[in-house]
């Protein structure tokens, strides 16, 4: 779903070259488009291929905010996914790299750094869960924390890994990427933040 004003271009579509079918917001409407051409670009994150897309229009096929909602719940269960499978390597290169004689996961100071990041992926785990299974308009919430965690894990891990991380070599790199991406993916951690304020009616 691509959540931008349906004006026969878009710039940046995640995955539309390889798509049959585009659902698009304009306004409040969601709007299948079938005819549509794409244009593979280069972007940041290569895990998520991007292409500029250029449309006659669509039909509508129902509410764009319920699909928004859906959108952001997605982005905030593959935020904690990804975020716990980066930060399980980082434990995995921390339990097998020795210095000075000793695992490196065996200094304090490393311990506590991860225990950090553990309650970082817990939180955004529940915030993911309550919105998929609970109420579904704490999704913009809900994709804020989870998406705001997968940005500090990513990056924290690229330390804990130490020389490595920082090397096209590592997937380290691939993480963080994607963790921007997703960050500001349908909009930033600020902006959803506050419409989650606005519907909650304080």
């Amino acid at each position: 779903t691509a959540a931008l004003a349906l004006d026969g271009r878009l710039d940046a579509v995640p995955h539309a070259a390889t798509a049959d079918l585009l659902l698009l917001a304009d306004g409040d409407e969601l709007v299948l488009v079938e005819e549509f051409t794409a244009t593979p670009v280069e972007h940041l994150d290569v895990t998520r291929p991007f292409a500029r897309v250029e449309h006659g229009g669509g039909r509508v096929v129902g509410s764009a905010s319920y699909a928004r909602d859906l959108h952001w719940s997605a982005l905030a269960a593959e935020s904690v996914g990804a975020a716990q499978a980066v930060l399980e390597l980082a434990v995995e290169h921390l339990r097998l790299r020795q210095q000075f004689g000793r695992p490196l996961g065996s200094f304090q100071a490393l311990r506590h750094r991860v225990a950090d990041l553990t309650v970082l992926v817990e939180a955004a785990r529940s915030s993911a869960w309550y919105a998929a299974t609970e109420d579904l308009t704490a999704a913009p919430l809900a994709k804020a924390v989870a998406a705001d965690a997968f940005v500090t894990v990513a990056g924290e891990c690229i330390q804990l890994f130490g020389g490595i991380g920082f090397t096209w070599e590592h997937d380290a790199h691939l993480y963080f990427k994607r963790a921007w991406t997703t960050a500001l993916t349908h909009g930033d951690s600020a902006s959803l933040r506050a419409l989650a304020f606005d519907r909650s009616g304080q």
